[in-house]
């Protein structure tokens, strides 16, 4: 028999990504430095952009859902007088402005970039057209019409400005393009704009100034990383906790709703855990959970 490849390693790894790696790129580096078997990412980051990149190992990967719904927060600077096909500094200028506004106007216009919006992405994004990302279709040249999306915005405020830039953070939900706001924000204005620089400060209960340095991730330098891996539930703060009994535990790990302690309503998504080691996520169905992913961390389930 074949043996599989990497180890068994669980939990998530936080990177602070630099500017010019792409988010693949550093969940492939994070796998090679650990010689792990499974690795994914919970939401990509332009390769431009810097800032929080969960990096989710093994069982880890089932709760990237989770994450994934979470609020994030990102600081970024938008530039004036110009509109690029990339919403961003690294695409070609198509329209220019020399409108440039004050810091009273930026408020005023703020408030209906909030709550709940529908936002055009940007034509280079991971959305699928067809199938196709679109950002392989706009690099070969197709004019592309994509659809609007609803995103909660729970907050979006101005930080500084300079006669030609704004500095701006924003707090939201599941998938959102600052690239697009800084767009919309410039033709609303009148002045255009586009994206120059952009960090993801915290997702979920993840923060930056937590993230391992992307120059640190290398063999050499194992010890180090694992030390920084934090445990699977630790993108589960936002679940209630519940706490299997010792005969619900083994029902639990072989997919049986088990009997658990604890509260919480009547069918809401819950996580369980027993001895402080993540069991599984499900639903609480009054006194047991019935398991919908299960988490196997080598628990004895006999």
């Amino acid at each position: 028999m074949a043996r599989k490849k990497g180890r068994e390693i669980h939990g998530w790894l936080i990177v602070d990504k630099p500017a010019g790696v792409g988010s693949t790129d550093v969940v492939g580096k994070v796998r090679w430095a650990l010689d792990a078997k499974k690795a994914g990412h919970a939401g990509t980051l332009d390769p431009d952009a810097t800032g929080v990149l969960a990096i989710a190992l093994g069982e880890a990967t089932k709760t990237v859902p989770i994450l994934t719904e979470a609020l994030k927060a990102y600081d970024f600077t938008v530039n004036w007088g110009a509109e690029t096909a990339t919403d961003d500094a690294s695409g070609a200028v198509l329209k220019s402005s020399d409108n440039r506004p004050d810091a009273d106007a930026i408020r005023a216009a703020l408030p209906v970039f909030t709550g709940e919006i529908m936002q055009v992405p940007p034509n280079v994004s991971a959305v699928k057209v067809e199938g196709e990302r679109a950002y392989d279709l706009a690099r070969e040249g197709e004019k592309l019409e994509l659809a609007a999306r609803p995103l909660w915005v729970e907050s979006l405020e101005l930080l500084g400005t300079t006669p030609d830039s704004a500095d701006l953070r924003m707090v939201c939900g599941k998938g959102g393009y600052v690239r697009a706001i800084a767009r919309d924000l410039g033709r609303a204005l009148g002045c255009l704009g586009h994206v120059a620089h952009l960090r993801r400060i915290w997702s979920g209960p993840f923060d930056a100034q937590d993230g391992i340095a992307f120059d640190r991730i290398d063999r050499a330098n194992q010890a180090e990383i694992e030390a920084a891996l934090l445990p699977l539930h630790a993108a589960l703060n936002d679940l209630p906790q519940m706490q299997a009994t010792d005969i619900g535990a083994t029902r639990i790990l072989n997919g049986n709703p088990g009997q658990v302690l604890g509260h919480a309503e009547f069918g809401e998504e819950v996580w369980v855990s027993r001895n402080g080691q993540a069991l599984c996520i499900g639903r609480y169905m009054g006194g047991e959970v019935q398991p919908g992913r299960v988490f196997n961390l080598g628990q004895n389930s006999s």
